[in-house]
């Protein structure tokens, strides 16, 4: 049984896209938007791989699949909204710190999206999808308060690297530049570090990541300060990160 029809209305009410904005982004008529969403006609081959790249989501998913109930705790996420220029390249939207709050609550709405600050940088590989955030703070020292990180979208938990650097939109601590160590499967958390050995690490549950994207490159008006150079040894990451584990287990010991 196709589920075309159910699944565009679906994805289209999820991303925040009216009907013309779906329409624009596909390029065809609003009309046939409706048809489509009412079950009055199905897309064509080449029209639903435009509509699977404009969801994100694979064409045997968009015919085949439930897309309103499916769930999966390796997949936590929203569908991604995203901006293209006139050749159709996708655009690096920019967070900036005054829009970070904002963020959280538009990142899947297509208009706040497509209202933030946005750029190309033509040395990035053009197979993934880019969002710049301006971070703040010293935590992550010795790249300074102010740094602009390039992060690529992760769609998928299981894609994380223990140690590697990401920008996670979250729901209680906002956006935060952090080292990430994923014990989802033993403990259902996700373990933050910081470089800056001054910040103690914590956690968060994976059900409070709205948003991953590991950084894949940064742009300063600062150079590092070459007496900055905090203690960012993996080993010692490991240990604090365990300690933390330790500590967690014995307040819940308490209980």
């Amino acid at each position: 049984m196709s589920r075309i029809n159910e699944n565009i209305r679906h994805l289209r009410k999820e991303i925040g896209w009216t009907q013309q904005g779906l329409a624009d982004q596909i390029g065809i008529k609003r009309s046939l938007v409706g048809a489509y969403e009412e079950g009055r006609a199905e897309p064509s081959a080449d029209k639903l791989i435009r509509f699977s790249e404009a969801f994100n989501v694979s064409v045997d998913s968009l015919i085949t699949k439930d897309l309103r109930i499916e769930t999966s705790d390796d997949k936590p996420f929203k569908v991604l909204s995203i901006t293209v220029d006139n050749e159709d390249k996708e655009n690096i939207e920019l967070v900036q710190q005054k829009a970070a709050a904002g963020y959280m609550n538009g990142y899947a709405d297509a208009d706040f999206v497509s209202a933030l600050p946005r750029f190309q940088l033509p040395f990035l590989p053009t197979n993934a999808t880019y969002r710049a955030f301006e971070i703040s703070g010293d935590s992550m020292l010795p790249i300074p308060s102010g740094t602009i990180i390039i992060g690529k979208y992760v769609e998928n938990l299981s894609e994380l690297k223990n140690g590697n650097t990401y920008v996670l939109v979250t729901k209680k601590e906002g956006v935060v530049f952090k080292r990430v160590f994923n014990y989802i499967e033993d403990r259902n958390k996700l373990y933050l570090t910081s470089d800056n050995k001054f910040f103690s690490p914590f956690e968060i549950e994976p059900q409070d990541v709205l948003e991953i994207w590991s950084a894949t490159a940064y742009i300063s008006l600062e150079f590092p300060d070459p007496h900055e150079k905090p203690d960012i040894n993996i080993e010692n990451l490991l240990s604090a990160v365990s300690g933390l584990k330790d500590d967690i287990q014995k307040l819940k010991e308490k209980d």
